[in-house]
């Protein structure tokens, strides 16, 4: 049994019976019993002055042709296809035969009635839904919140003509972190704000041919674009189980922004990525190509068919799969790059057990950039707790410039780009491979060394490099001959 009070999905979604709907109802110790929800004026007169609470409505019974008033957790919806209970050959039984008769036919002609209306309310306005600018939280889901001392800074120069745009070298954005303006060096110049201002571009609803309704861009959106946020109901486990399997997902269905009429495409002109906002991840969609004015704008869904029923896609692409959930087909002339081919044997990566930049065990923060194996202790990141969303770890971090790394130790995190790689590291002669001045025991290479790290910077500083000295010494000499081995 649930730990204090339950509710069912029902209540918790907030639906109410309503005026005509078919349900069963339960009265004292009679079988439950098909009825009709009916208003209050249109039940007889005597039924009207009957004694009831606020919230009871009057309901009539099939079969036995009775009224009486209820409440709404003495009622149950009535679906296709119900028969209750056995019934018996005569007495009760046969009323009962009769009212699960009646119940079917009245649920038929409602039913027929109610497309009818929504087939004619569908052709002037889409479905409707309730629309939001934010993600919602339901139920015990958590929206989560960063500190401003943990928010990543990049790099970028106010001066330029639109620092953080997508089309610079934004750090962050490359991250896939949205800048925060009291961090930012650009303020309120930066243009890594997307999602916090909802800076889309304009589109429109359209009723599109076989496929209901779609949204189209009004304006040319160049490649790599910020199209649109996903946004509508963030739903746990436990809410899931009633609306799809998934840890946490967004449900745009009741709730939601004009993203929830983009339809699904195997050729899309758009896609999801997950971003960190203030400490949140959130879901936005990017062009893949420049899309014209007067496009629909699209995305593929990546669907989990449940069971064996499919549903069929209508998208039009050459390379369409035929149903939603199924692979694209990939054309005979077609190849893919081997950098993104996957062998089968592949598996999870195995992180390493050692800390990299002291080389203790203990409780430690993996870096999520594929391929990467390294773990580091908290207190050796000068951090108090894990960073929010997506981290790649320092040795993927210039030590100047905090732009991506070309060259690394391979006994510590120091690294570097392109364009302060040189002289920054050197054979060792004890390991043999490539490190830093910390490792470096030729003297010409390690003043070399020492001279082109000399000139770190901000972004440097909010990575901490290098090795720990003193205590922290002889633990990392004994985990880089764990490290050699392995090699």
């Amino acid at each position: 049994m649930p730990d204090g009070s339950w509710f069912c999905n029902d209540c918790r979604a907030g639906k109410k019976p309503k005026y005509r709907d078919i349900i069963w109802v339960k009265l004292g110790t009679y079988r439950w019993w098909p009825a009709e929800i009916h208003h209050p004026k249109n039940v007889p007169t005597n039924i009207q002055h009957l004694r009831h609470e606020i919230g009871e409505f009057p309901v009539f019974f099939f079969g036995s042709k009775d009224y009486f008033w209820t409440h709404q957790g003495r009622v149950f919806p009535y679906m296709e296809g119900d028969r209750g209970s056995k019934y018996q050959k005569n007495g009760i039984g046969k009323v009962f035969k009769n009212a699960l008769l009646e119940a079917e036919a009245r649920f038929k002609e409602i039913k027929i009635k109610r497309e009818a209306k929504e087939a004619q309310e569908n052709s002037r306005k889409p479905p409707p839904y309730k629309f939001i600018k934010v993600n919602k939280p339901f139920g015990k889901v958590q929206v989560y919140t960063a500190d401003i001392s943990e928010i990543p800074k990049c790099n970028c120069k106010p001066a330029d003509e639109r620092p953080c745009g997508f089309e610079s070298e934004c750090l962050n954005r490359m991250l896939q972190y949205e800048c925060h303006p009291q961090v930012c060096p650009s303020g309120e110049r930066c243009c890594n704000q997307d999602f916090t201002k909802r800076l889309y571009p304009d589109t429109k609803i359209i009723k599109t041919p076989g496929k209901g309704w779609g949204l189209i861009a009004l304006r040319d959106i160049k490649k790599g674009e910020f199209v649109n946020e996903y946004i509508g109901e963030l739903i746990d486990e436990e809410e899931c189980r009633a609306r799809i399997k998934y840890d946490r997902i967004i449900d745009a269905g009741p709730k939601g922004n004009y993203s929830r009429f983009m339809n699904h495409s195997c050729q899309p002109n758009c896609e999801t990525q997950k971003w960190t906002v203030n400490g949140d991840t959130r879901v936005g969609l990017f062009a893949v190509c420049d899309v014209p004015a007067g496009t629909e704008l699209t995305f593929n869904y990546n669907l989990d068919c449940l069971g064996n029923e499919k549903t069929i896609c209508r998208c039009g692409a050459p390379n369409c799969s035929g149903f939603l959930g199924d692979r694209p087909k990939v054309s005979e002339t077609a190849s893919i790059p081997l950098k993104y081919r996957r062998r089968k044997s592949e598996g999870k990566k195995k992180s390493e057990d050692e800390c990299f930049r002291c080389g203790d065990g203990g409780q430690l923060v993996l870096c999520d950039k594929k391929n990467c194996t390294k773990a580091y202790h908290l207190s050796c990141l000068n951090l108090t707790k894990r960073p929010f969303g997506r981290w790649d770890c320092p040795w993927h971090h210039c030590d100047v410039c905090g732009k991506n790394s070309e060259a690394f130790c391979q006994l510590c995190p120091n690294s570097f780009c392109r364009a302060h790689q040189e002289g920054a590291l050197h054979p060792g002669a004890t390991v043999g491979e490539l490190c830093c001045s910390e490792h470096d025991d030729t003297e010409g290479g390690a003043g070399q060394a020492r001279t082109a790290g000399s000139e770190s910077s901000s972004a440097a500083a909010a990575r901490p490099k290098g090795c720990r000295k003193a205590d922290g010494e002889e633990s990392r000499t004994k985990g880089s001959k764990k490290k050699t081995a392995e090699a």
